[in-house]
Order: C-alpha cells, then sequence, then structure tokens
C-alpha cells in the first residue's frame, strides 16, 4: 500500500484495485484504483471523455470489468446491480434518469423501494423534504415540469430514500446555473456530517476539490493524479488544466 493511500484511511469503505472497462477492443478505463473511506467526499476530475462515467458504471454493476472492486473489505465485483443496491451503494447517474411521468412524492418513494414495509421510509422522507424543501413544495408536481436544480434535487432525493452507505454522483452540476450549482454542492458537503460517504464524479474540479477530502484525477482512462483535494487544487499542473489558472493565483484569491 503506498503512503498516499494510507494517508487516505486505512479502512475503506469502497477499495477499487487495477480496474479495467473496456468496449469492445478499446479499454477506456486502464489499471484504476482508488479509495473512498467512510464518511469521507471523495473526487474524480478529469476532461470530457476520461472514463469517470464508464469507472462509475463498473462499480456499480453496470458494465463488465476486471479488476477488483470490496466493499467494507468483501469482494463485491461479481455482485449483481441489485445485490450492490441492497448493500447501499447508490448511483446518481448523470441523465438523472427520473420518471417523468410521475409525481415528485411518487418518485422518492420508489427510491425505497428495496425498504418496502419498513416503518422508517416514512421518517426518511421527511428528512429529504426537510433537506430540498423545494421538492415539499412540488411533492403533487410531475417529475418532467421540475426545473434542472430540481430535477438535480430530486434524483439526489430518491438516492437518499434508498439510506446508502455510499453515494455516487455522476456530473451533478451538468446543465444547472452557477447559482444552483452552489446549492447543490453545498447539499453534498453537509451529506458528510450524516455518514453517508460520497464518490463525486464531476468535471467542475474547482467546486469538487472544494468540498471533497480527497481527489483522483482521470485523463484517457488512466490515472494521472491523486492526493488530498487541497494539495491538487494547489498542484500547478492541476490548477493550470483544469481550474484555468496557476496554482498561485487561485491561493491568492482565497
Amino acid at each position: 500500500m503506498t503512503s498516499a493511500a494510507r494517508a487516505h484511511g486505512e479502512t475503506p469503505l469502497l477499495e477499487v484495485r487495477g480496474l479495467h472497462v473496456a468496449y469492445r477492443k478499446v479499454e477506456a478505463v486502464h489499471d484504476v484504483s482508488l479509495r473512498v473511506p467512510s464518511g469521507s467526499i471523495v473526487s474524480v476530475i478529469g476532461p470530457n471523455g476520461a472514463g469517470k462515467t464508464t469507472l462509475l458504471g463498473a462499480i456499480m454493476g453496470l458494465l463488465p470489468a476486471r479488476g477488483w472492486i470490496g466493499y467494507l473489505g468483501e469482494d463485491i465485483t461479481a455482485l449483481t446491480v441489485e445485490r450492490r443496491v441492497r448493500r447501499g451503494l447508490i448511483l446518481v447517474p448523470e441523465r438523472r434518469e427520473l420518471f417523468a411521468a410521475m409525481s415528485v412524492a411518487d418518485n422518492l418513494e420508489l427510491g425505497a423501494f428495496q425498504r418496502r414495509g419498513e416503518a422508517g421510509v416514512r421518517t426518511t422522507l421527511e428528512q429529504v423534504y426537510d433537506r430540498f424543501p423545494r421538492l415539499r413544495e412540488r411533492r403533487h408536481q410531475l417529475a418532467g415540469t421540475l426545473s434542472g436544480g430540481e430535477r438535480q434535487m430530486l434524483a439526489m432525493g430518491r438516492a437518499l430514500m434508498a439510506q446508502p452507505r455510499l453515494l455516487m454522483l455522476d456530473e451533478p452540476s451538468l446543465g444547472l446555473a452557477p447559482l444552483i450549482v452552489r446549492e447543490i454542492f453545498s447539499i453534498i458537503s453537509d451529506l458528510r456530517a450524516t455518514g453517508v460517504a460520497i464518490l463525486l464524479i464531476e468535471q467542475n474540479a474547482r467546486a469538487a476539490l472544494q468540498i471533497s477530502d480527497y481527489g483522483y484525477v482521470l485523463e484517457s482512462g488512466e490515472l494521472a493524479s491523486e492526493g488530498p483535494s487541497a494539495a491538487l487544487a494547489a498542484d500547478e499542473r492541476v490548477a493550470a488544466t483544469y481550474l484555468g489558472r496557476s496554482a498561485a493565483a487561485a491561493s491568492s484569491s482565497g
């Protein structure tokens, strides 16, 4: 184990080792390893087409992969998507995949389908409404009529209904106005206090590194760099490539 890995938490909730994912004969993810400690936010940044979404799909079991995926120390590489969900791995996909013709409330309740019969489902729903007041206001509204920011909130709220231990977010800022992006990232940051670990895939590197504890840089399907998020933000190459300015300029502007 590398010193960086040891510093990144001795007992990870999720650990990926030597992951390879290929489409036909083209390898989209090559020998990627990462760790997500319990209760942490870990970000994966990189350009469009770097393999970030493919990485999440493999971790969730949506794509065949070679390598090792461990969850709480257990090898889950061969588990079905459904069994991963039951263990607390929940993905909010880039397209959000809401049921547009159903109400906000019905979409949220579908998020708890694995918990049917549990007395705590209604309590969780109230907690989601408390975290996303706009969803409470629009609970009878059809999901397809929501704004982009509200749809992202609904997708996240639906995921939280499953009471995840690991929440995987694929490009939550995609297509949203800057003011809404700040609100979404504030909510993501607040989730850390609930004990939920978050694996955040994001092109908005600045926002991702500001709220995450540790970060990985994925380029052309391979890990180009990793480290504590503050260190990555201060790295000259990362700052110039993904933050649009030098690390010195970034630090001087606060």
